[in-house]
């Protein structure tokens, strides 16, 4: 079998009461998850739509010869999107049950739970003259309610809105410190369900990131030239959790998931802001302690803590400034592990595609108001800025991804003649040995830079700064340092490697490198060899795709590939560092020179090398002659395709090959059951995004077509992944999604006794 990966990095949009739609999304994905696991475990899958996951990808197997894994690595989110995020997250690592979290939406993210005791009416008499707001709002013919609102429940919010519209105005009707109770709840409630297996195999990191906007700023210095330094207040902050990848799978502790998702979801004039004194009192009231509070906030709230004031920070929904996080989420693409093919996804949950958070005013064709001026420049718009910058950034990484292999091809027939020329045909006929493969690198790789001429000192000199920047920038993350330490840093490195001479002119040349340069780049160049195997990687699946049946020795062939790769990979890792290293780093503005000897014994480059090559070595002997030459003349004449290539590399600052897709996941993308989008089956969208928390029906709705779209773009996107040119037998995609559908129907009917009806209509639809 062709064994891929299908990896997805989870973006999470914030949608205010939608958060009870994108749970049922996030259910659904993590029901695609623990299905992959059981499936490639042997293991039996669970009832309902698990086991028609379970059944698409043996269906995928048996019909295209594709062993296919989905995994769930990354986990990006903001505001509401950010709370399902740290719960979805916490579920793939620990193995904990998503299945606790749907009783405690439906049952608590109800207005008259979320209203702060201090708020609320205090009796029927309170506010009476906004009594007719509500009626007005909420019972005018033809009006919001009378026009969604089933019969039979549009008293409930009725009687909801008005206590609502009566409570304390002037100051956030929903109470922060009882938010924070109910994720702690949450994250109990999941700690206290059984727990399986993680939902990623050992080695696979998951990150977790959340976007909070620290309300108040804190200062960052930055250099110009004139004048030389300035001081600007930062209002983004990141709040970053990972395991590792570790057999612990340990992502931070309770308190320290609680305060990200409340942070988060601030929403501004509904939740009050959020402090840590806040959550220091929850805790309290719980007689709970807080073990690793200091290490923590020190983390998260790095400036805060160095002035001794994170205690004093005041944090607001990430939504604000960064509605849609792609950007956390791309930065932790780089690094990742990759030990098979990998067809990488960035999949955004969108809950409202076009639709405005807040809506103040008249429509489109009417000048706005004076409030809604003011609102929608301060918050409305910023937070509903569309993801084109996004989405630029990621086509513009593909068509570097393009042109690279434009480039390779165009090239290659002179690349394979220059190594035929250095070697001689006939050497391709010997066994490939761990001592010949290294012989014959060194000498390609000389090679390489004599004929390359006046255009090896410039590869040169730019290999070597990119890894000296590498260095600096991997002793900065070891050592925690801010900006200006790592200014400091990166000037202390930069001396030591001047005093080598190896950054001297002569050192780098037309001739080639010095012996100095060869030794350094021995020791530290890992980026070289990653993207050596990756070139190899890359041949193996050109060969792969080119043959009309599948050969043993092919897919051992490109197994061993990414074997030797993880080996590098690994290095990458902060984490694979140990305290000896960490030290160093701490300590490299006053020796640099340690800090490198730290890191480059650490990983031990020369080292792996050798057991890169036996690994290597022993899979080529293996390949018919033909195949074996290809993978050799790629592999041997990587030096001449990476002097042509790295300067364009360097220009997007990454070495990765793999294109990124994107998909969205929308009720505006889901049609199989009912089209219309969320005006045509989500309840959430009304009252201004606050909708569902005014009804549990609106909430059972929501949550239910959550279910249902997630279900109908996972399969979608997973079937997508299968490689060019091969596809499912017709109608089987359309049976699997009437499977999933008939199998969330049967098992969310007894617990949604609310919207009956529903299920009445979704049973005819489905069909």
């Amino acid at each position: 079998m062709r064994e891929k990966e299908l990896r997805l990095a989870l973006v999470c949009y914030g949608g205010i009461s939608l958060a009870v739609y994108m749970h049922g999304i996030t259910l659904e994905v993590w029901r695609l998850a623990r299905a992959s696991r059981a499936f490639h475990a042997g293991e039996p899958c669970a009832d309902g739509s698990e086991a028609v996951y379970c059944e698409l990808l043996e269906t995928i197997e048996r019909e295209t010869g594709v062993r296919l894994r989905v995994l769930v690595d990354i986990v990006a989110g903001a505001s509401a999107g950010g709370i399902n995020g740290v719960f979805l997250a916490q579920a793939i690592a620990s193995g904990q049950s998503l299945e606790p979290l749907t009783d405690l939406w439906l049952e608590k993210a109800d207005v008259d739970v979320l209203v702060d005791p201090d708020a609320r009416p205090l009796s029927r008499a309170t506010k009476m003259w906004a009594t007719p707001i509500a009626w007005w709002a909420a019972g005018k013919r033809g009006g919001t309610i009378e026009r969604t609102v089933d019969e039979e429940t549009r008293e409930e919010v009725r009687t909801k809105l008005s206590r609502f519209v009566r409570a304390r105005w002037f100051a956030p009707p929903f109470g922060g410190e009882g938010f924070t109770s109910l994720l702690l709840d949450a994250l109990d409630a999941m700690s206290a369900s059984p727990a399986g297996p993680p939902l990623l195999p050992p080695g696979q990191p998951l990150d977790l990131l959340v976007t909070v906007t620290d309300f108040h700023g804190h200062p960052q210095r930055l250099e110009l030239h004139s004048p030389r330094e300035i001081v600007e207040t930062e209002h983004r902050l990141k709040i970053s959790f990972s395991d590792h990848g570790d057999a612990s799978r340990w992502l931070g502790d309770t308190p320290d998931l609680a305060f990200a998702a409340r942070a988060t979801a601030s929403f501004p004039g509904a939740f009050p802001p959020f402090t840590v004194a806040e959550l220091d009192r929850a805790l309290d009231k719980r007689g709970r302690a807080w073990p690793g509070r200091e290490d923590f906030l020190a983390r998260v709230l790095p400036r805060h803590a160095a002035i001794g004031v994170a205690e004093d920070a005041v944090l607001i929904d990430g939504s604000v400034l960064a509605n849609a996080p792609f950007g956390p989420a791309l930065e932790a693409l780089k690094d990742r592990p990759a030990r098979r093919e990998v067809d990488r996804r960035m999949v955004y949950i969108d809950p409202k595609p076009g639709v405005r958070s807040i809506r103040i005013g008249g429509g489109k064709g009417e000048l706005p108001g004076f409030f809604a001026t003011i609102f929608g420049a301060l918050s409305d718009i910023p937070r509903e800025q569309p993801i084109g910058d996004n989405l630029d950034a990621i086509e513009a990484r593909s068509r570097r991804i393009r042109r690279m292999s434009k480039i390779v091809e165009a090239i290659r027939p002179e690349v394979e003649a220059a190594i035929d020329s250095l070697f001689g045909r006939t050497f391709f006929l010997d066994s490939p040995t761990p001592g010949r493969l290294a012989n014959w690198r060194a000498k390609a790789q000389d090679a390489a830079a004599r004929q390359s001429g006046f255009a090896y000192p410039a590869y040169g000199h730019l290999k070597l700064s990119g890894i000296v920047e590498d260095m600096v920038g991997q002793i900065a993350t070891l050592a925690r340092a801010d900006r200006n330490r790592q200014d400091a840093i990166r000037r202390a490195v930069w001396a030591a490697v001047r005093a080598t001479g190896i950054a001297h002119n002569g050192a780098l040349s037309a001739n080639g490198a010095s012996d100095a340069v060869v030794a350094f780049f021995r020791d530290h160049d890992l980026g070289f060899r990653i993207r050596r195997l990756r070139s190899v990687i890359r041949r193996i699946a050109e060969i792969e795709q080119a043959s009309s049946t599948v050969n043993p020795a092919i897919q051992g062939a490109r197994d061993a590939a990414y074997a030797a790769l993880a080996l590098y990979l690994d290095r990458q890792m902060d984490d694979f560092f140990g305290n000896a290293v960490v030290a160093a780093a701490q300590d490299a503005v006053e020796q640099p020179a340690a800090a490198l000897v730290a890191i480059a014994d650490a990983r031990d480059l020369p080292g792996i090398d050798q057991r890169a090559d036996d690994v290597i070595a022993a899979a080529l002997t293996t390949l018919p002659k033909a195949e074996r030459r290809a993978v050799l003349l790629t592999y041997l004449g990587f030096p001449f395709y990476d002097i042509a290539t790295l300067p364009l590399l360097h220009a997007e600052d990454t070495d990765e090959f793999n294109a990124v897709l994107v998909d969205r996941i929308a009720p505006d993308d889901c049609s199989a059951i009912r089209e219309g989008g969320a005006e045509a089956t989500l309840k959430g969208i009304q009252f201004n995004s606050f909708g569902a928390f005014f009804s549990r029906a609106y909430r059972e709705n929501d949550y239910l077509w959550g279910r249902l779209h997630g279900a109908e773009r996972l399969i979608d996107i997973t079937v997508s992944a299968l490689p060019a040119g091969i596809s499912m037998p017709p109608g089987v995609v359309a049976t699997l999604k009437k499977q999933a559908f008939r199998a969330i129907l049967a098992r969310e009917r007894p617990r949604l006794t609310t919207i009956e009806p529903l299920f009445d209509q979704l049973d005819r639809e489905v069909g």
